[in-house]
């Protein structure tokens, strides 16, 4: 048992939390280059949060563009146990309408370019993303957006695209056949980055449009989507609310937390020093640096 530290990635429209309490904006420097903000941290309703604001405040940081190891390396130096991450999506089923909070349970990534994991040359490791998301974090965010007003479906495929253009028609006609529910731009690699880190994850979408899939809707806007993500923040932020409501008063410990115990496979003679130098924060339970 210990105690919970909750950090919360928030996506598009959601860039602080005002209910935080004896909150302060906190900057952490990483091996990995500076994260997209400072930590906003504070407690809320008697655990400690960390808020990150994905895109930095204000929106400057585009999808392709994210640190995302030094955002959760980050996260993890500031004594995170867990991740909840909150993203505008885009829909790509009918039943799933503007406004709608989806709590996915799986992902398909068809992101390119971006560094996927902590890990390379020096010390290699393998870990499961066979189940993504924490089915513990991911039940309680569906109760609290479910309290918060929010109409809520659980479990849900996202399939992850590099943007920062939208589909092309094409294109979300595609991934309907592959069974995706929903389509965004940064869950990865941040999922595999968070089970990388021992992390919990559990991501909720937003749902802002139908991206372009619909026979006879205009293509996706920008003005449109901002409209939507205001009133998609509103509800988030009653849901972190209640989310800390509904935690435990106590942790308990979690199979994701010690995930590198068989993923590691370079030999402890073998590890490059400056690789473990720079996983001081990610693997050090299990190496000791």
């Amino acid at each position: 048992m210990s105690e919970w530290t909750i950090g919360i990635i928030g996506g598009s429209g959601l860039y602080e939390l005002d209910a935080l309490e004896d909150a302060q904006w906190i900057a952490v420097d990483t091996p990995w280059g500076p994260p997209s903000d400072e930590l906003l941290v504070g407690r809320l309703h008697g655990h400690k949060f960390v808020f990150l604001p994905r895109h930095g405040r204000g929106h400057r940081i585009p999808p392709g563009d994210l640190n995302v190891r030094a955002n959760l390396d980050a996260l993890k130096r500031a004594g995170c146990t867990d991740i909840v991450a909150i993203s505008a999506i885009g829909s790509l089923r009918e039943e799933l309408p503007p406004g709608r909070f989806v709590v996915v349970d799986q992902f398909i990534d068809r992101t390119v370019g971006r560094a996927s994991s902590f890990f390379g040359p020096g010390l290699v490791a393998h870990v499961s993303m066979a189940d993504p998301v924490c089915p513990r974090l991911a039940e309680t965010l569906a109760g609290a957006a479910e309290a918060a007003g929010a109409a809520v479906t659980r479990g849900g495929t996202y399939l992850a695209m590099e943007g920062p253009q939208f589909s092309s028609r094409a294109e979300s006609e595609l991934y309907r056949q592959w069974g995706c529910d929903v389509i965004g731009m940064t869950a990865m690699p941040e999922a595999k980055l968070a089970r990388e880190a021992e992390l919990p994850y559990a991501l909720v979408g937003m749902v802002t449009d139908y991206d372009c899939w619909r026979v006879g809707d205009k293509p996706v806007e920008v003005a449109e989507i901002i409209a939507q993500l205001m009133a998609n923040a509103v509800t988030a932020r009653a849901m972190v609310e209640l989310f800390a409501k509904a935690l435990p008063a106590d942790r308990e410990a979690s199979p994701i937390d010690t995930v590198l115990d068989q993923a590691l496979i370079t030999a402890p003679d073998a590890r490059d020093p400056e690789m473990l130098a720079k996983l001081d924060a990610v693997c050090r339970r299990v190496t000791g640096r």
